[in-house]
């Protein structure tokens, strides 16, 4: 195993590098390194992207000064001021979190056109030797961070044979870290470090791998595959190999907008929801920010799945299949309701609803008669949406409100619905 930079790295390599090589690139405190980017006068001061601890808001990036009096990502923002009292607070735009997101993806995708996006501010890329290129893969990561802090921001990447490897890696020295694990220095790599550093290892399964005394993946790393199974399921030999450095898992092109797997939206709110009526609003105002996004795709889903959040830690999904297709969201709304029964009951406070549509396929063919619909017996309300979309996409998204909008006016928290973020 090699860490850091530098030609002693070189050396210790053996270079030229043999076999696979995979690096995940994670973006170092992206949110708030951003707005320490375009904001001079905060550099070097704690910052917080995230939401108002007076609308139940939750940190969705912490600068590393911030960090240092322990405030992480997902932290209640009560918590986070109460950490860190003289911190500047953003609830962030993710306008411009996206806008350099896409040039740091287009300076690893100049590298290697097999580039696996798994959020705003992370990828895995495929460098391996005689692939692509001939190039060291060392020095191709060490061009892609040169590259990345040119935008002003840096990033931190690990190198590896494999994508468990390189995603540990990429954690070991952050900010502005290169870990690289080269060719048969896995299982050294791998096995001092606690299970938990594995993704894929929530604390259920870290729970009952301690009760087989199994701590590190090391530990790990020697048990019986079979063994394994009994324990954990079908997901136990998997991780079993992972931990001896063995996955096979290609880094795959991420999928264009119309590959997508699925399509969602989620809402956060200030204060619970505790009646069915403002469920229902909730539910219809999601479902349009979903069904207007698989319009603008071209995608028609076959199943929804409804999200509640109850607080911090409690959160409950529901699926179900359409009878066929659609990019409608009163269909998409009408489903989710359907699911709302199997998941709570009126009093129980809510402060998140969360709606997704997938399994996309062409389907019949929509009817867009303003009369009739598949039973023949209400309005299709198709054509109206097309109308709504059209409207705000020349004046605005407030150009048009519904009353299920103005029940919840006001009622939003101010965290931005997004992934990633993070470390």
């Amino acid at each position: 195993m090699a860490e850091g930079s530098g030609r002693e790295q070189d050396r210790s390599l053996g270079l030229p590098w043999q076999g696979p090589a995979v690096g995940l690139l994670d973006l170092d405190a992206f949110f708030a390194s951003v707005e320490q980017l375009d904001h001079p006068d905060w550099r070097g001061l704690p910052v917080i992207v995230g939401g108002s601890p007076e609308r139940r808001g939750v940190v969705s990036t912490a600068s590393y000064e911030a960090r240092r009096f322990g405030v992480h990502s997902a932290m209640p923002s009560w918590q986070a001021r109460r950490l860190c009292p003289g911190a500047i607070w953003t609830p962030g735009r993710f306008d411009r979190y996206r806008e350099l997101s896409r040039a740091v993806m287009g300076i690893v995708q100049d590298e290697t056109p097999l580039v696996e996006q798994v959020s705003i501010d992370e990828a895995f890329f495929d460098v391996t030797p005689g692939r692509w290129s001939r190039e060291s893969p060392l020095d191709i990561c060490r061009r892609i961070q040169l590259r990345v802090r040119k935008l002003g921001i840096t990033c931190s990447i690990g190198l590896g044979t494999s994508k468990t490897v390189a995603k540990i890696a990429s954690e070991r020295q952050k900010p502005r870290g290169l870990t690289v694990v080269p060719p048969g220095a896995e299982a050294a790599f791998l096995a001092p470090l606690p299970v938990r550093a594995m993704s894929g290892i929530g604390p259920a399964t870290e729970r009952r791998l301690q009760e087989l005394d199994v701590r590190t993946l090391g530990d790990l790393a020697l048990r019986d595959e079979a063994e394994m199974r009994r324990a954990l399921g079908s997901v136990g030999p998997q991780l079993v190999r992972r931990a001896r450095g063995m996955e096979g898992s290609p880094v795959r092109e991420t999928a264009r907008p119309e590959e997508a797997k699925s399509v969602s939206n989620e809402r956060t709110f200030s204060h619970d929801l505790l009646t069915r009526e403002e469920v229902d609003a909730a539910i219809g105002q999601v479902s349009a920010l979903v069904g207007e996004r698989l319009r603008k795709r071209g995608l028609r889903a076959s199943t929804v799945t409804l999200k509640l959040k109850f607080d911090y830690l409690h959160a409950r999904t529901a699926q179900r299949a359409l009878p066929r297709p659609t990019d409608d969201e009163r269909r998409l709304a009408a489903c989710a309701r359907g699911l709302l029964s199997g998941l709570w009951s009126p009093g129980l406070g809510i402060r998140l609803v969360g709606v997704g549509a997938s399994d996309f396929g062409e389907g019949a063919a929509e009817q867009l008669s303003l009369f009739t619909d598949e039973k023949g017996d209400e309005r299709d309300l198709r054509a109206l949406s097309l109308a709504t979309d059209e409207v705000r996409r020349r004046f605005g998204k407030s150009a048009i409100a519904y009353g299920r909008d103005l029940r919840l006016e006001g009622r939003d928290s101010d965290t931005l619905p997004m992934n990633g973020g993070g470390a």
